[in-house]
Order: structure tokens, then C-alpha cells, then sequence
């Protein structure tokens, strides 16, 4: 008590919450403090957005096939290398760089969704004897998994303020189920009915979607603006949907090569993919949403739009003749 009087008396005590006072409460340690938050956020989303941003648009991309059907493990390693080896960014909180990105999530989803899709006829068509068959146990994981939204983190408080389940954490399990389905298929003990009625169907499926996904670039091409600042979501998220489907189909087509070859389309399916990859290989530095005949600021929408509607066209003229 007698050393806490002597402190205070000389001034120890509040001689130190002064000089603290003096240090926090001046302007100078407030600028110096907000200048260095800002220098690290200048150099810290820029470079790692440059280091994590990836388009990965590969045209000969192949799953690592042991057996089974070509285009489920095409879907598997595709889910695998855009989660597991070029990095999920959709779902990325704001401390991390990929949250200022927003070209590879789009791109990223409309892979996945495409890969939803196919899971979807999986399920309902090929991996079944007739619709009046079980659903294989496997391929129904796949479906109802991929169609869980790319955007949840570990933390929603929206639902919960205890840890939840990740985007990635179903998209990895979605992985397994795929490739539990490919090694039961290659063992006998699944179903991948090769079809033409099971083709036709998921080609008309395929085609459908397309035809949504055209009446969202519809949209913007009818009220272009040079400043429109969704039109390279609508981009990258087409762009992602188009190149999972010429990978999946490109793959089907050889899973039904017998059919294919039997129904002498095989000149007509490799025009289909080929509509599908020259849409998925547009890369502009910026995308434009400018006058459809703008010549100094194009229109990359419509430019996509083409051909994916040719590619959906082609679509639907292979099923015609499956049909047949």
C-alpha cells in the first residue's frame, strides 16, 4: 500500500497512462496505422488474387479412367482438380484474396452445375435397367451433393453460429460416390444402360439447360452498357457450364460409341463438341457487353451465345435421329 502511494505520488502510475494516452490518442500512431492496413491490402489481395486466379479450360482434360464409364470419371477428376488442386474460391470468406475474385467462382459453379445435371441423369437414365428400377445408391449421393450451393464456408451465422458444412466438404464426398459407382460398374455390380433412348434423353436434358442459359445471356445482350458490372458473371458461368458439358459429352461419346457409330452420327457429335470447346476457349481480357454490332466495344455475350447455340442445335438434331 505504502509502495503504491510512493508510485503514484511520483507519478509512475499515471506518468504511464499518460504517456499511453499520448501514444494512442495522437493522430500521427491513427494515419501511420491506417496507412500500414492499407499498404498490406494493396500488396496482399492483388498478389493473391494474381496466385489463385486460374480459368482452367483445358479441352483434353481426362479423370483419371480405371474402368467403368469414361465420362463419370471425367466428372470426378473435374470436381477433384477445380476443388482439391486449383483451390475452391467460391465460398471464400473476405480475409482471404479469392474473395475479391469473381471470374474462377463463376466459372467454377457453372462447371459444377453442369456436372449436377449430368449426375441427375445418371440417376434417373443410365444408371438404371428402366425407370422402374431402384436408383443406384451412389449415383443419388452424387445428385442430391453436387446441387448443394457453391457458396457456404465453414461459418453461416445466417443458420448457425457453430461450424457447418463446407461446399467443398459435399463436393469431395460427391467425388467418392462417383468413383464408388465407376468401381462397382467395372466389378458388375452397377448399371450404365448404353442406350440410344438413355443418349437421347440426357442430350435433350443437356439441350434444355442451354436453352435457360441462353435466355440469361438474352437478357444482357438486349440492354447492353459498356459499365455493366454482372455481364462477366453471366460470362465465366456460361463459359464453366459449356466446358464441363464438352468434356462429359466428349466422354459419353465414347462410352456410347457403339450407338453412335450404329446411328452414323459420329461426324454430327464431333461438330456438337466441337461448338462446345470454341465456346469454353473464349477468353477475353475484359468481357464487354457492348452493342451486338459495336466494333470498337463488341459484345462477348453474344459472341458465347452463338455457339452455345449451335452447340445446343446440334443438340437437338443428333437426338432427332436417335429418335429414329
Amino acid at each position: 500500500m505504502i509502495e503504491d502511494d510512493y508510485l503514484y505520488k511520483k507519478g509512475g502510475i499515471s506518468g504511464f497512462g499518460s504517456r499511453l494516452k499520448a501514444v494512442f490518442g495522437s493522430r500521427k500512431f491513427w494515419i501511420r496505422g491506417f496507412g500500414i492496413i492499407v499498404l498490406i491490402a494493396l500488396v496482399y489481395y492483388p498478389a493473391g488474387m494474381a496466385l489463385v486466379h486460374r480459368i482452367d479450360d483445358n479441352p483434353d482434360f481426362v479423370g483419371n479412367y480405371q474402368g467403368g464409364s469414361h465420362a463419370v470419371s471425367t466428372a470426378a477428376g473435374l470436381i477433384d482438380r477445380e476443388v482439391n488442386q486449383n483451390r475452391w474460391t467460391a465460398n471464400d470468406p473476405f480475409f482471404l484474396p479469392g474473395a475479391a475474385l469473381d471470374n474462377m467462382p463463376n466459372f467454377q459453379t457453372g462447371i459444377i452445375y453442369a456436372l449436377s445435371r449430368f449426375s441427375i441423369e445418371l440417376s434417373d437414365q443410365i444408371g438404371r435397367t428402366r425407370g422402374s428400377s431402384q436408383v443406384d445408391p451412389d449415383l443419388d449421393d452424387a445428385a442430391g451433393l453436387l446441387k448443394f450451393r457453391g457458396d457456404k464456408w465453414v461459418f453461416d451465422p445466417s443458420v448457425s453460429l457453430l461450424p457447418g458444412v463446407t461446399s467443398e466438404q459435399q463436393y469431395r464426398q460427391a467425388i467418392r460416390a462417383l468413383e464408388n459407382y465407376n468401381t462397382r460398374l467395372t466389378t458388375g455390380n452397377a448399371v450404365f444402360e448404353r442406350r440410344a433412348d438413355n443418349l437421347q434423353e440426357t442430350l435433350n436434358r443437356f439441350a434444355n439447360d442451354l436453352g435457360s442459359a441462353s435466355a440469361l445471356i438474352d437478357d444482357k445482350v438486349d440492354d447492353p452498357s459498356l459499365f455493366d458490372r454482372t455481364a462477366d458473371d453471366v460470362f465465366y458461368a456460361t463459359k464453366g457450364r459449356l466446358y464441363a458439358y464438352s468434356l462429359i459429352l466428349r466422354d459419353l461419346g465414347t462410352d456410347f460409341e457403339q450407338i453412335i457409330n450404329e446411328r452414323q452420327i459420329a461426324p454430327a457429335w464431333a461438330e456438337m463438341i466441337g461448338s462446345l470447346q470454341s465456346a469454353a476457349a473464349l477468353d477475353p481480357l475484359v468481357v464487354v457487353n457492348g452493342s451486338a454490332d459495336g466494333i470498337i466495344f463488341p459484345n462477348h455475350l453474344a459472341g458465347l451465345g452463338f455457339y452455345l447455340l449451335r452447340a445446343r442445335t446440334q443438340m437437338r438434331e443428333i437426338s432427332s435421329i436417335l429418335q429414329r
